[in-house]
């Protein structure tokens, strides 16, 4: 997915007052301000109290939902198949969130995992590195999450599991 097509989906969502904030690899390149590898699609993560009209919007923008693994995530398409990867959060007055899991536990989002970057020259909000970090464990990594880890430990000086 092109940076292009990322910028104008938030512009899209950010100007309908909806929330979201990016993971995944464009999240880590949001964090680094710049994109280091090709992306097949685009992580979001919104609140589930938005989810109905987030989904009315990016339908409106010739999205359709193509997999449902919610409560957890769902995954919209759009022409060209350029794929939103869709995951809601639910906030608590702390500013702290919670996503379903397909696990006993939910997955947590401390206040301090949202944060801002930089795609091209916006700003955008997106996950923190730790966050990004904690969520590349429990898993064979690939080449692509190496390479992210090895950008991540380099820009920010984290500890990653591989």
């Amino acid at each position: 997915m092109a940076s292009a097509t990322v910028l104008s989906l938030l512009e899209a969502i950010g100007g309908a007052g909806l929330s979201v904030w990016v993971g995944g690899g464009w999240g880590i390149d949001a964090l680094l301000g710049e994109q280091t590898r090709p992306h097949r699609d685009l992580d979001l993560m919104h609140r589930s109290e938005e989810e109905d009209r987030l989904t009315a919007l990016l339908g409106s923008l010739g999205y359709a939902e193509t997999l449902d693994r919610r409560p957890v995530r769902f995954v919209v398409t759009g022409t060209g198949g350029r794929d939103v990867d869709l995951h809601p959060l639910r906030f608590g007055e702390d500013g702290a969130a919670e996503q379903s899991s397909f696990d006993p536990e939910p997955f947590r989002y401390p206040a301090d995992a949202f944060t801002t970057g930089t795609i091209g020259t916006v700003a955008v909000r997106c996950l923190s590195a730790a966050q990004q970090v904690h969520f590349h464990q429990g898993y064979e990594p690939t080449e692509r999450d190496r390479a992210d880890m090895a950008c991540l430990r380099e820009a920010f000086g984290v500890e990653t599991h591989f």
